[in-house]
């Protein structure tokens, strides 16, 4: 499959831009889900959410629909995956597993300043499990202040994906690259002028993050640009690699009969992401699964001050 969306779906300059005007806050994310086939859910990066946040999200969404989660600030920020165990634990019991079927990849985004460290990273790499069942199993040992606000079952085994998202020079190498490989976490390629650039195939899928090529943020796509991913991304699917490709490691990827590939438009103070990503989705053939109109979208009440979504 290809998935391509937008990071965040809770953004004030999107109303009656994006989003019709009139659209309650509490439709937003029933509106998105019904324009692209994922998204990018932001607010677990700045803190634990509830089970009941990760229920809503599920029903408010249609069948075949995959969200990415954005792994907690606090693991890769604050404790720069060290003493991650108990952490890891409570980021899982905090509801991941009721999104189901719909629970995609889960982003772990490291903080500019952090230096690759083989020894630390490899460590906590080593803790990601690998299928919801064995996410569950961890996501008992969570710690005691999450007592009474935890869903610890899964509906079935599925298998569970981790993307690693670089922002320091000294993660191009090919140790960082052999590693990811090794544990089974795929490698983002972040568009970006700030970052390293990487197109490594580490994992059997591939997750791309839009930021701007030109400035950090704020550049839009054009036509030209667009294509140029679009072929990108199509090699990707097609279980091989673009001819383009910037690596760190010599060593190509294992090529595939075909691969998933998630792509999520984060650019322009976020206002142009929707335009982007829905002209891309059409390049690439990834519509979204539903298309009917979310089911209060012509109400006219004012936003809800209690609807939740993801944080910008």
């Amino acid at each position: 499959m290809i998935g391509v969306g937008i990071s965040g779906w809770r953004y004030a300059p999107w109303r009656g831009v994006f989003y019709p005007p009139g659209l309650v806050q509490a439709d937003e994310l029933e509106f998105a889900s019904r324009q692209f086939s994922s998204i990018e859910i932001n607010g677990t990066f700045y803190s634990l959410q509830r089970p009941e946040s990760f229920a809503r999200w599920h029903d408010a969404t249609p069948d075949g629909f995959v969200f990415a989660v954005k792994a907690p600030r606090y693991i890769t920020h604050i404790l720069r995956l060290r003493d991650a165990e108990e952490p890891l634990a409570n980021f899982l019991a905090s509801g991941v597993l009721r999104l189901g079927a719909k629970l995609g990849p889960i982003l772990w985004q490291l903080p500019p300043s952090f230096r690759f460290d083989p020894d630390r990273v490899d460590a906590f790499l080593s803790l990601l499990p690998h299928d919801t069942r064995a996410a569950a199993r961890l996501a008992r040992r969570h710690g005691a202040r999450m007592r009474g606000r935890v869903w610890l079952e899964t509906d079935a085994k599925r298998p569970l994906r981790h993307a690693m998202e670089i922002r320091h020079e000294s993660f191009a190498v090919p140790a960082f690259v052999a590693m990811l490989r090794k544990r089974r976490v795929a490698l983002v390629c972040a568009d970006t002028v700030e970052w390293p650039r990487l197109m490594d195939v580490t994992a059997d899928f591939m997750y791309c993050r839009l930021h701007g090529s030109t400035e950090l943020y704020r550049s839009g796509y054009g036509p030209k640009a667009l294509l140029l991913w679009a072929r990108r991304v199509k090699a990707w699917a097609g279980g091989r690699e673009p001819a383009d490709a910037a690596r760190a490691s010599k060593k190509r990827g294992p090529k595939r009969a075909r691969r998933d590939v998630f792509v999520y438009f984060d650019n322009t103070d976020k206002w142009r992401a929707p335009r982007d990503a829905r002209s891309f989705a059409k390049l690439v053939g990834a519509g979204p699964k539903a298309s009917r109109p979310a089911r209060r979208a012509g109400r006219t009440t004012r936003p809800s001050r209690k609807a939740r979504g993801s944080a910008p």
